[in-house]
C-alpha cells in the first residue's frame, strides 16, 4: 500500500510538471506573432494594428529633436551602457594583458621566421644581383 500511495504522489508530481510545461508552452505561443490555432481568427496584421493603436506617442514621433538634444541623448545612452559593463579586476586585467602580449610575440616570431625563410628562397631562386 505504501508503494501505491507513493506511486500516486509521483503521478501527482508528474501532472504538476506537465502543467508547468504546458503553461510555459502557452506563454511562448501567445507571445509569438503566429496566428492562434485554437479556432480563433487572429492574424499578424490584426495583432500589429491593435498594438500600434495602444502605443503612446513619443517626442520623436510628435516633433523633431534638436542637434543638442540628440547629442545629450547619445551621451546618456553611452553612460547607461557603460554602467552595464562588468569591468575586470586588476588580476584579470594583468592576466589578459599577459596572454595578449604572449600571443602577439609568438605570432611575430612565426611571421618573422617565415619572412626570413621566403626571402632566402626567393634570393636562391632568382639569384643574388651582386
Amino acid at each position: 500500500m505504501a508503494d501505491n500511495k507513493r506511486h500516486g504522489e509521483d503521478a501527482g508530481d508528474d501532472r504538476l510538471d506537465d502543467e508547468v510545461v504546458d503553461d510555459v508552452a502557452d506563454d511562448d505561443a501567445s507571445s509569438a506573432d503566429e496566428p492562434v490555432s485554437r479556432g480563433g481568427t487572429a492574424t499578424r496584421s490584426r495583432a500589429r494594428a491593435e498594438s500600434a493603436d495602444s502605443r503612446p506617442t513619443t517626442r520623436s514621433e510628435t516633433g523633431r529633436v534638436g542637434v543638442f538634444g540628440r547629442i545629450a541623448r547619445f551621451f546618456r545612452e553611452v553612460v547607461a551602457e557603460l554602467r552595464k559593463v562588468i569591468w575586470p579586476t586588476r588580476k584579470e586585467l594583468l592576466t589578459y594583458t599577459a596572454v595578449v602580449v604572449t600571443f602577439v610575440a609568438v605570432m611575430l616570431t612565426i611571421v618573422g621566421v617565415l619572412d626570413y625563410g621566403f626571402a632566402k628562397v626567393v634570393l636562391f631562386v632568382f639569384g643574388n644581383s651582386d
